[in-house]
């Protein structure tokens, strides 16, 4: 063999066994569900960080990580997604994989970014609240997770809390989203007296017990004591024969892991947790490792694949600015499809053609970040003022590829933006661009209103929010928010645009992407429109599970 070929051969060897290693996927839930304590609790089991913060903004207690801006720290939400990258060695192993973490918003005012982030992702941890079980915005995650093909594993938090029973809440999964719940361990004590976790065998028997043992406050890993069935019987009694019990009847009922039938969607493994006392934590990583997929091909926009051995190519699926205020900078988060990524490397914007250099390339780690010289398929890799790229856009090497765009929501909530000072009208202009550029709101302008009083569009009222918090924080510009009578955004043509703008409570606007939208009162104007002039053109947008 020719040592060019052999070369090549060792270099595809070497990637392969790169994507092998590696986890992509992100955390979903409801809000309030300890999406991003389970986060910290994550990146704590994988000694990434010593001691593990609380989300709640009281004073006296650390914010965690994974929430960077102002207002996640005051009010204990997460209003962005943000990504960790970190290793992790399950027990027994000599493989350090490389974990992914996209940690998103739980509120669903800010969806929309959550649905960029799982078109980023290979695998997806849903996690419910083992009081109030499945809540809205979860079941709406999950519908996108089924749409996108991405596998779910499912993670029943806060069993150190009353609750409901275990197989209530399987039955409820099964029966609301049509997945069949799959125990990989059940808890042992009643939610609210979490003792540890029974590790399910095959047909249901009980192989092991992992015992916990809390920690102060939950900020260190909590120790485990591994029993064996008989000494676990002997220690807890009735509440192991129970968990016992429970783990049979399921099997009777096939709710036993299949590997195929979870990579289809049609089943999700199940882990009882507590992220705020570190139970179930490292369970939870071992379960990734070894059940999530490792990153994929993609399918291109004109259908053909894209391999993960094939050259270079990444998706960017988030821009974000304000992340370092000491620098100004903007962030455009990019997933790696195919290929190895090099720092400093020029690759092709597919929207343009035009080439552009990877310089300044960063992996990220909450607010924390540091230069990465190389990088595989699954890693998220942060590119530093690339002004050009906003989310959905390819960028590739060698063999040309462009994958599809991602999707804007429906807007329901519309709002005029001024300045409250005329003084500040450049620092104005550059904040609404740049907003809208990271996808944060919609921006929307014509003729009538001009560039000084912009129309943001959004999917929830604390999107406006966030606009004029980061607007005085990173641009020194006072802002005020005037709400417009509009509850309904139909795209629209040049040919039907005047027509609709002679009709009451109807106004047309051009987005920043050129797509003229029709915004509509309510529900009732839009149909007496569509009755009377079925010419015009009022197509509805792309929402979520469409």
């Amino acid at each position: 063999m020719a040592p060019v070929e052999r070369s090549e051969g060792k270099a595809s060897q070497v990637l392969a066994e790169e994507v092998s290693r590696r986890r992509t996927f992100a955390v979903i839930s409801h809000p309030d569900a300890g999406k991003s304590t389970l986060t910290e609790a994550l990146a704590l089991h994988a000694k990434v960080i010593s001691e593990a913060g609380a989300i709640h903004g009281k004073a006296g207690r650390r914010s965690t990580v994974s929430d960077w801006m102002e207002m996640e720290k005051a009010r204990g939400i997460s209003v962005s997604s943000t990504a960790l990258q970190f290793n992790y060695r399950s027990a027994g192993s000599s493989v350090d994989n490389v974990i992914n973490l996209v940690d998103t918003p739980g509120h669903s005012d800010f969806s929309e970014d959550t649905y960029r982030v799982l078109t980023a992702v290979d695998a997806a941890v849903m996690l419910i609240d083992a009081a109030k079980g499945l809540e809205p915005q979860t079941l709406k995650l999950f519908q996108v997770c089924k749409h996108r093909g991405i596998p779910v594993i499912t993670v029943i938090n806060k069993w150190d809390r009353p609750g409901r029973a275990p197989l209530e809440l399987l039955d409820e999964i099964n029966e609301r989203i049509g997945l069949v719940p799959t125990p990989l361990f059940l808890p042992v004590g009643i939610a609210g007296d979490f003792r540890g976790l029974l590790r399910r065998g095959e047909d249901g028997v009980a192989t092991e017990y992992i015992r916990f043992t809390r920690t102060a406050g939950g900020a260190t890993i909590a120790p485990e004591e591994i029993l064996t069935a008989e000494a676990a019987a002997i220690r807890e009694g009735e509440e192991w024969e129970t968990a016992a019990e429970e783990s049979e009847l399921l099997s009777a009922t096939g709710q036993d892991h299949d590997e195929e039938l979870f990579l289809a969607g049609q089943t999700s493994p199940v882990i009882y947790a507590s992220a705020m006392l570190n139970f179930g934590v490292r369970q939870i990583l071992d379960t990734l490792i070894e059940l999530a997929p490792p990153p994929r091909g993609r399918a291109a926009i004109d259908g053909r694949e894209r391999e993960v051995t094939d050259p270079f190519s990444a998706v960017v699926f988030k821009v974000q600015a304000g992340m370092d205020a000491a620098h100004r900078d903007r962030l455009a988060f990019m997933r790696i499809v195919s290929g190895v990524f090099e720092r400093g490397m020029v690759v092709t914007h597919a929207q343009t053609g035009k080439p552009f250099t990877t310089k300044y390339a960063q992996t990220v780690f909450g607010r924390e970040r540091s230069t990465v010289e190389s990088a595989y398929p699954g890693d998220v890799v942060g590119l530093v003022n690339a002004t050009a790229l906003a989310p959905g856009h390819t960028l590739y090497a060698d063999k040309k590829v462009e994958y599809p765009p991602i999707p804007s929501f429906a807007p329901e909530h519309f709002s005029v933006l001024r300045a409250e000072s005329a003084s500040k009208y450049k620092q104005f202009r550059r904040a609404v661009d740049q907003l809208d550029s990271e996808g944060v709101v919609q921006v929307l302008r014509n003729e009538i209103r001009g560039d000084a009083a912009p129309v943001l569009a959004a999917v929830g009222p604390m999107q406006f929010e966030v606009v004029s918090a980061r607007m005085k924080a990173e641009f020194n510009v006072e802002a005020r928010m005037e709400p417009l009578g509009y509850g309904i955004a139909r795209r629209t043509d040049a040919e039907s645009a005047d027509e609709l703008g002679r009709q009451r409570g109807v106004e047309v606007f051009t987005r920043s992407d050129g797509v003229l939208l029709a915004l509509v009162s309510d529900k009732w104007r839009l149909q007496y429109i569509q009755k009377e002039m079925p010419e015009l053109t009022l197509e509805p947008l792309v929402a979520a599970a469409d």
